[in-house]
């Protein structure tokens, strides 16, 4: 059945400036790092993209390893383009990817050389189908290869058209000062920065998030719900068929302690009391920081994909709930 987008589309999301940029991007963006591979239901993966595009989410992030297996996320998702985004909606999405993990095997499939980014991109456009990415990352710091080759890669990509921006992924506060610098020298500014973050884990605000408004660079969260563990699925333990009951997963059981709980329990009750689900909670707490452009989420349905949408209802904390939120998180 042909994909007609709603007409509505841009009514309700709210559509945050990426630091000094020109570009806007919606406070909402969906990520593929899951439940978008060959091992996935395609049909489901097609829906809650379709439906995304429908609540205003025109950006959509994805790695080169995104799968399982690696490299099939974006096989799946150049796939639904071509079906339903022909034409000029492309130029209604932004479309981002990242190179910095391994890939292939041997030396040319891993971290930060000119060669392994470059070739990844290029491996990245013929599974997408695309001739270019909005935003190209590197996925991550390598010290092994100087900062200044991987920096200028990401210029020579964008010089080739083969990305409109370039980003940073989990580089620490020096590390992406350092980048920023070499970047605005050779002429390619860094535009945004997608780091680790959540009530969980803070690193990012100890100098990361300064950094970022000193030099008028967004900030995309990933992992905001600490890998499901904020919400409500964790309440009664470890649950059958969680992330967290696998041993190869990205969340394992020692993550998942007594104390953790308590505190799960703890802001899923202040959650109730602000009329939010504890997802949406969590959702809300990071876009409180004007210096976060967007939040990254997954979604393993349309339901709930709508659920975390509904987060942008209410993003306000008052100073009380701001306190609470402090002393859960700090017990123990």
């Amino acid at each position: 059945m042909q994909y007609t987008p709603a007409t509505d589309r841009y009514d309700a999301m709210i559509y945050n400036r990426c630091g000094r940029s020109g570009l806007q991007l919606p406070a909402v963006s969906l990520g593929l790092w899951h439940n978008f591979g060959s091992i996935d239901n395609y049909e489901n993966g097609r829906s809650i993209i379709r439906r995304a595009f429908d609540k205003g989410i025109t950006h959509f992030d994805l790695a080169n390893n995104y799968g399982p297996v690696p490299g099939s996320a974006e096989e799946n998702f150049g796939r639904i383009l071509k079906q339903d985004f022909t034409g000029h909606l492309r130029d209604e999405l932004i479309i981002s990817t990242k190179a910095g993990y391994l890939m292939w095997p041997g030396p040319y499939g891993d971290k930060g050389s000119r060669k392994y980014l470059i070739s990844s991109l290029d491996q990245s456009l013929r599974r997408m189908q695309l001739d270019y990415v909005d935003i190209f990352y590197s996925h991550r710091p390598d010290p092994e290869t100087p900062i200044e080759e991987t920096m200028g890669a990401l210029h020579s990509i964008v010089q080739q058209g083969k990305a409109l921006y370039v980003g940073l992924s989990n580089y620490t506060a020096q590390q992406t000062q350092q980048a920023v610098a070499i970047l605005k020298e050779l002429g390619t500014p860094c535009l945004i920065h997608q780091p680790k973050y959540s009530m969980f884990e803070r690193w990012v605000e100890d100098g990361l998030l300064d950094v970022l408004e000193a030099n008028g660079i967004g900030c995309i969260p990933f992992s905001p719900l600490a890998q499901g563990l904020l919400t409500d699925r964790y309440l009664n333990g470890i649950p059958a068929g969680s992330r967290a009951s696998k041993p190869s997963g990205f969340l394992q059981e020692h993550e998942v302690s007594d104390e953790k709980i308590d505190k799960i329990r703890k802001l899923y009750i202040l959650a109730l009391q602000r009329g939010q689900s504890l997802a949406q909670m969590a959702l809300a707490w990071i876009l409180k920081d004007k210096r976060i452009t967007t939040v990254l989420i997954g979604a393993s349905s349309v339901a709930q994909l709508d659920n975390n949408l509904d987060t942008l209802k209410n993003t306000h904390f008052n100073n009380d709930e701001l306190e609470k939120i402090e002393s859960i998180l700090s017990q123990g």
